[in-house]
Formats: C-alpha cells, sequence, structure tokens
C-alpha cells in the first residue's frame, strides 16, 4: 500500500512538472511571436504613455524611453518634418512615427514594404492615445521612404 502511494505521488509530481514546463514554453513562445517596438519620447508626454499602452493592449512588446533629443532622433530616422508627431519608435527596423494604430504597424510588418515607416502626422484626436470622448477626427497614415510617399491607411 505504501509502495501504491509512494507511486502516485511521484507519478503525480512528474505530470505536474510536464504541465508546467508546457505553459513555460507556450509563454516563451508567444513572447518570441510579440513584435518588439522601442518608443523614444518626450519626458513629460501622457498622450505617448496611452498609446504604448495600445500597442502592448494588442500584442506588442513595448520598451519605452523617455529623452530630450527627440528632434535628433527624428532627424536620424529620415523623419520628414511635416509628417512629425510627439514619440518615434522603431519595430522591425521600420520607423513609427505619432499616433499610429496598432493594426496598421501589423499590416505593415505582415506586408514588409520598402519603406522608411508609417507616420500618423501632428496628434489626431480619437487615434490611439488621443481619445476625447467620441471625438475621432479623420486623418492618415502614411508609408514613407526617402523617395516619396503614399497613403497606407485612412482613419
Amino acid at each position: 500500500m505504501q509502495s501504491r502511494r509512494y507511486f502516485f505521488k511521484w507519478a503525480g509530481g512528474g505530470a505536474a512538472v510536464l504541465v508546467l514546463a508546457g505553459t513555460t514554453s507556450l509563454v516563451r513562445a508567444e513572447a518570441a511571436q510579440k513584435p518588439k517596438i522601442m518608443v523614444y519620447k518626450s519626458p513629460t508626454c501622457g498622450c505617448c504613455i496611452g498609446w504604448a499602452a495600445h500597442l502592448r493592449e494588442n500584442g506588442f512588446d513595448v520598451s519605452v524611453e523617455n529623452r530630450d533629443d527627440l528632434p535628433t532622433i527624428k532627424a536620424s530616422r529620415g523623419i520628414p518634418e511635416d509628417l512629425q508627431s510627439c514619440h518615434t519608435a522603431i519595430v522591425d527596423g521600420y520607423t513609427i512615427e505619432g499616433h499610429v494604430p496598432a493594426g496598421d504597424i501589423k499590416k505593415l510588418l505582415a506586408q514588409k514594404p520598402d519603406a522608411q515607416g508609417l507616420a500618423a502626422p501632428g496628434m489626431p484626436m480619437g487615434s490611439p492615445g488621443m481619445e476625447m470622448g467620441d471625438r475621432k477626427d479623420s486623418y492618415r497614415v502614411i508609408l514613407f521612404n526617402k523617395t516619396g510617399r503614399s497613403i497606407f491607411a485612412q482613419h
């Protein structure tokens, strides 16, 4: 009788270890599939925090760095002045400027066009991180590179 209890105690423990190992593998696999995005923002910008939260809610692995030299970062990424906004992000080599919705970034990453990135110029009301009740301004997300630009999405 003692040996049966001993057997079931260890067999059950072994099964628990296998379940935990499987769960850990799934968590690692999910983390590996999340696109990593680095967000550069002003230390005082609250809407940038809202945009980063939107990205996290939509499956991105988000890192945020407060910077006082955003114009330098924007210049180094080749973002035209008329496309600039309050924050700049980098994901898979692409530049994301402003309040670009997560769905548009996912579409960019799936299509992998020959481009520098996407921009939502200015700070459009109703865009992710810029929610103001029911107010939603119409805005465009622009695909840009050194030789031109095109409308990527209309919101």
